[in-house]
Parts: C-alpha cells; sequence; structure tokens
C-alpha cells in the first residue's frame, strides 16, 4: 500500500477538480475541498494543509509540512513549487491593536485583509518561507530559504532575505526543458 490515496480515494475528497498522475499524501489535511482545483502532475507530501481558494496548475510539487491558506485566493501556475515548512497567507489579521485576532471573534471586532497571491510559472519558493497576501511572485522567480515574502518580485530574479530583496537575475535555460 502507498502512503498517496488512490485514484478512487481522490474522488471521494470532493476537489472541485483534479487531473491525471495526482499524488496527495494521505497525512495531509484538505479544508473546503470543492474550492481547490488540481492539474496534471502534481504531488503534495505528508502533513501539508491546503485550506480555501486553491489552484494548483500542472508538474507542481507541494513538499512537507507546507500550509496554503487561500482564503482569498493562491495560484500556482504550472512548472511551480514550494519547498518543506514554507507558508503561503492569502488573508491576515490586522495586528495594529485596534482589533482582535483569530477566526474565533466575530468579523466585527477583526480587521482580515489580504489578496489573491499567485505564483507565475517557473517560480519556487525555498524551504521555511513566509509569503504574505496579495502579491505576485513573477515568472521564473526564486525565493531563497527561510525568506519573508512582503511584496511582489520581478520575473527570472532570484530573491531572499527577511524581507525579500533581490539578489541578481535566473537563467530562464530550464525554458528548453519543456515539452
Amino acid at each position: 500500500m502507498t502512503s498517496f490515496y488512490t485514484e478512487e480515494e481522490l474522488s471521494g475528497l470532493g476537489l472541485r477538480s483534479y487531473g491525471k498522475k495526482v499524488l496527495i499524501s494521505r497525512k495531509c489535511s484538505i479544508y473546503g475541498a470543492n474550492h481547490i482545483s488540481i492539474g496534471d502532475n502534481v504531488r503534495i507530501d505528508d502533513f501539508c494543509i491546503l485550506s480555501g481558494n486553491i489552484t494548483l496548475g500542472s508538474h507542481i510539487h507541494i513538499s512537507a509540512f507546507v500550509a496554503l491558506y487561500g482564503a482569498n485566493g493562491i495560484i500556482f501556475e504550472d512548472y511551480t513549487g514550494i519547498s518543506p515548512r514554507s507558508t503561503i497567507f492569502s488573508a491576515m489579521d490586522d495586528f495594529s491593536g485596534d482589533y482582535l485576532i483569530g477566526p474565533i471573534h466575530s468579523d466585527e471586532n477583526t480587521n482580515v485583509i489580504g489578496g489573491t497571491v499567485t505564483i507565475k510559472r517557473y517560480a519556487q519558493i525555498g524551504a521555511n518561507c513566509i509569503v504574505f497576501p496579495n502579491l505576485t511572485i513573477g515568472e521564473g522567480s526564486i525565493i531563497g530559504a527561510m525568506s519573508l515574502v512582503n511584496h511582489s518580485t520581478k520575473p527570472w530574479t532570484i530573491n531572499m532575505g527577511i524581507p525579500i530583496n533581490k539578489i541578481k537575475l535566473r537563467n530562464n535555460g530550464l525554458l528548453k526543458l519543456i515539452d
């Protein structure tokens, strides 16, 4: 027996849609499956959390212990991925002190802000990164390990730090390898 859901089990998860060659660990937690779409050739490893409006294109790897909180939408375009222990937030509480924090409080007493997070084609997020809401990781961009992504990145750049800074341009030779 494999640690990934069988085709029959996948069809019973209630996902909005999923493609061919989809591997999802049985140890992955999925909330609001009817708001999650998954393309072809996608692998989601152990101990991941997928919650909210999430669209995964094709040829994507979601590594172990990744959390995707998609209240306002998370989009991974084709040939993207995210390394272990990284988290993407498409919504966040207002920590100014003027509001209560957390889902246990009424909407009137909280101020949740955010927007869609889009990871463009060929972009990758390194291990132990935090991605804030309402931004785009540009096509082919790399986010180095242990980085805080609080603004959008330009295409084909390598970015890292707390908060991220562009370090240098990235080669796009990998495009020759795409069918």
